[in-house]
Formats: structure tokens, C-alpha cells, sequence
């Protein structure tokens, strides 16, 4: 068999296969032989149809197409392996299949392209002496006391208010019912437009402003139990809401019952009842060692991130399709498995509408992945960068410990381990034969990533993303 190879783009691998004339001949005849074995003609017995009536009835064309796809799935897997080519996937057919049909004689030669993707070439033109900047975490001791009041808040006990007015920081428990604010050119007499969902009974609020619609807190405090009062608010825009968005409203608001927060004394035994701590000293040594390693874990995952990027300034790798769509797959793999952990109903969610939005919106991070573990692997293999056996048994055994009663496959938990500690020793070798340079924190950071962190402190991929908001739309 004659194969004729060239180099295509994303990693592919152009063949162009001819198929001898005695095989055409010897598989069309195959087909027919097979045909005429299985086919259910009338007038005939299975096995005894003459040649001639199953060319009739079956139609040349059709026994072409089935002696074709023999040849070129056959052709292909004897291409590939007469060319020892490494490839990944399926191949794919090249040539018109309705071509093929119309000059495929039995007999003749026949001619045929197809394509495989292949692993691709990794090329980095510099992975030492690489120059970056990172912001720097600063441990915050303020975060301590934040932490010790969100559990004292959380550990308080309401008693009533009375003898004076609503405050910021209450527990009001009010009635109200809204109604959107007439614009210019109303007519006075018209009625006001009721605001969906704005009404309610025994509404219990705590009086800070983030707490509602602006406009709404304010417009409580200063009230007494008893009282009722309309209050002007203004919804945000944007508004989850898009036709509320930005539009003033009227609040009718009773103050039925004001309560306010008595809070438990910062000491030993607050210390003992939030914690397994005896002492408030302990618990804040805690507190304070946690939120500094925390500090010092995100400035480091920053300089990783930071050498990550600069690195792929310096990388060419032309990824084929297969590559990709295996890590769209396991991607959202991932998110089903950790939707599903969190008790969401992942059938309902991955339906067959969605898919193609995860899919489409996950390719970007994919291929972003695939370049980063491509060039770490290139990096680790030209500086042999491994990890021993001591190592990963070492790592294993503690993850073990750390959780004795879960049910864990040994082999994937080693596999896991393996990749994640080689992926550390490659960044740790890269960031000792570089220099990355320290910044403050924010410095880095354009306005709509800040605001992207202060709403989302942990970053979500494109497909958690798109299933966010198909579980907001339900």
C-alpha cells in the first residue's frame, strides 16, 4: 500500500493512501458475497439470490458505499501503522465521500485522503532567566478581630428595643408594600404600579444599608415601634430584575417590633464555644498563624501565576482538536462531579441545549490549561525535574490519614499525587531560575478585575459559569 505523508496544521498529519486494485476488487466482492448471505428478497432464500437480482435491488451504489468505508477504515489503521505514526484520536476522512463513490471502480487503484492527530511539538524559546511581577498578600491583623465579631454576630441573642428609635445595627421586624414611583407625565389619578414580590408581612431586617435597595435602611431609622411611614428607595442598576433596574420606588413601611443584638463578652468561654480552644489568647494565635499562611499561600500561588504567564509569552504549541475536546471533557467532568457534590441534580443542568454553550465557553480555558501542563511536561523532560518514589508514597500516606473513612482508589489518588508534585517541583525549579518581583497588592490589578475579586473571591471557570446562571434562570 502506497501512503504519502505531509505535515497540516493543529497538529495533524495529512495522508494520502492508495489501496491496490486487487484489493478494491477482493472487498467489493466480499460485500456482495455478504450481502447475498443476509439479504431478504423476495422469491429467494437467504444465501441464493443470483448476483445480477441483488445488483438490482440493492442498487450499485449502495454496495459501492459498503465496500468503501471497509476500505478506508481498513486503509487507514494499515497507514498508520505501516507509517509507525503516533497518532491520537480518530482519523478523519479528507476526501468527498460522494466522489469517492462515483470513481471507485472494483479493480482499479484507489486514492483516498485522510487525517490523524498527532501529539504536538512543543517549542519554548526561553524558560530561564524570565522577569515578572506579582502582587504580594500582606497579612491583615484586622481580619482576626473581623473573624472573632462575624462569630460573635452570629452567636447573638435578640431582645426588644423600646424608648427610642430604629438605629443602624437593629433588628427591625417591619410591613411594607412598594410601588414604583410615577414618572413626569403620569397622570396624578393613575394608579401606582404594584412592585412584584414587593410586599411583606412580619419582614424581619437587619438595618445596615447593603441589606436591601438603597434607600430602604435609611429610610427605617429614626422610626418608632408603631409608626408607619413611606420611604423613597431607588433600585441598582443593573438589577437582577432588568425591569426594575434603576427605577425609584414608594415603600410603605410599619415598624412593628425593633430588636437589637446582645452580643456574648469576648472571652475564655466565647473562646471555648466557638472553638476547640480553651483560651481567646489561643484562639487568636490561631487565627492570626491561619490568616498568615493564607497570606503567604496566595502571594506564592500569584508568583506562580505570574511566571505561569510570562512563560507562555514564550511558548508555541499548535494543539490538535483531540487534545482539546479531551479537556473540555474532563473539565466538565469536573464541574458535574463538584455540582452534584453540592446536591444539584446534574441531569437537569447539562441538558442536551446547554452542552454546546459549556462546551463552546470552556474551550478558551481548555486550551489555556493544555499549554500550561504541555509546557511544564517540555520543561520538566529537558531538565529531568521528577519526584521519587519516597516522595509520592510520603504525600499519599497523608492524604490517607486525612481522610480514613473515605472510600479511595489507590491507583487514581497515586496517579493524582504524582502529577500534582511534579507539577510542583517544575514550577519551584522555574521560579529559583527566574525573578519575580514583588508589587502591592491592587497594583496589578485593572478596576474590573478588583471588582471581579470582591465579588467572586474564588474564580469559577466559563462552564460553572454558564450553569450558574441556567440555575438562576429556573
Amino acid at each position: 500500500m502506497k501512503v504519502t505523508q505531509e505535515k497540516l496544521p493543529a497538529s495533524q498529519i495529512g495522508l494520502e493512501i492508495e489501496i491496490t486494485p486487487e484489493i478494491t476488487k477482493q472487498t467489493y466482492e466480499q460485500v456482495i458475497k455478504n450481502l447475498a448471505s443476509t439479504a431478504n428478497i423476495p422469491g429467494f432464500r437467504k444465501g441464493k439470490v443470483p448476483r445480477q437480482i441483488l445488483l438490482q435491488r440493492l442498487g450499485t451504489t449502495r454496495i459501492k458505499a459498503a465496500a468503501l468505508e471497509e476500505l478506508i477504515q481498513d486503509g487507514i489503521e494499515k497507514a498508520v501503522k505501516q507509517e509507525e505514526i503516533p497518532a491520537i484520536g480518530q482519523p478523519q476522512l479528507r476526501s468527498s465521500f460522494d466522489e469517492l463513490i462515483n470513481n471507485y471502480e472494483p479493480g482499479k487503484p484507489l486514492t483516498f485522503s485522510a487525517s490523524v492527530d498527532v501529539e504536538p511539538e512543543i517549542n519554548i524559546a526561553q524558560y530561564t532567566g524570565l522577569q515578572a511581577k506579582a502582587e504580594e498578600i500582606k497579612y491583615d491583623p484586622a481580619r482576626v478581630d473581623e473573624a472573632l465579631d462575624k462569630e460573635r454576630q452570629q452567636m447573638g441573642t435578640l431582645i426588644p428595643v423600646e424608648g427610642r428609635a430604629a438605629q443602624i445595627g437593629d433588628v427591625a421586624v417591619v410591613d411594607f408594600k412598594g410601588v414604583l414611583a410615577k414618572a413626569e407625565g403620569d397622570e396624578e389619578s393613575a394608579e401606582p404600579t404594584p412592585i412584584p414580590g414587593g410586599e411583606a408581612t412580619d419582614f424581619q431586617v437587619e438595618l445596615y444599608e447593603d441589606k436591601f435597595i438603597p434607600g430602604f435602611i435609611s429610610g427605617i431609622v429614626g422610626m418608632n415601634p408603631g409608626e408607619t411611614k413611606e420611604i423613597s428607595a431607588q433600585f441598582p442598576d443593573p438589577y437582577a430584575n432588568e425591569e426594575l433596574a434603576g427605577k425609584p420606588a414608594v415603600f410603605t413601611v410599619t415598624l412593628n417590633e425593633l430588636k437589637e443584638k446582645e452580643l456574648p463578652e469576648l472571652d475564655d468561654d466565647f473562646a471555648q464555644e466557638v472553638s476547640d480552644f480553651e483560651t481567646l489568647a489561643e484562639l487568636r494565635a490561631s487565627l492570626e498563624e491561619r490568616y498568615q499562611k493564607e497570606a503567604e499561600q496566595k502571594t506564592k500561588t500569584n508568583k506562580q501565576e505570574a511566571l505561569l504567564a510570562e512563560l507562555l509569552k514564550h511558548v508555541e504549541i499548535d494543539l490538535p482538536a483531540t487534545l482539546i475536546e479531551q479537556e473540555v471533557d474532563a473539565m466538565l467532568t469536573q464541574t458535574a462531579i463538584r455540582l452534584s457534590q453540592q446536591g444539584l441534580d446534574v441531569r437537569k443542568l447539562f441538558t442536551q441545549d446547554i452542552i454546546p454553550q459549556l462546551r463552546a465557553r470552556s474551550r478558551d480555558e481548555a486550551i489555556d490549561r493544555l499549554k500550561r501542563s504541555l509546557a511544564l511536561r517540555e520543561v520538566s523532560k529537558r531538565e529531568s525535574i521528577q519526584v521519587t518514589e519516597d516522595e509520592i508514597k510520603a504525600r499519599v500516606t497523608e492524604l490517607l490519614q486525612e481522610y480514613p473513612d473515605e472510600d479511595v482508589d489507590a491507583d487514581r489518588l497515586r496517579s493524582v499525587v504524582e502529577n500534582e508534585l511534579t507539577t510542583e517541583k517544575i514550577i519551584d525549579w522555574l521560579l529559583e531560575n527566574s525573578s519575580v518581583e514583588l508589587v502591592p497588592e491592587g497594583s496589578l490589578s485593572t478596576p474590573d478585575e478588583e471588582e471581579a475579586t470582591a465579588t467572586e473571591p474564588e474564580a469559577e471557570s466559563a462552564t460553572v459559569e454558564v450553569v450558574a446562571e441556567t440555575v438562576e434562570g429556573e
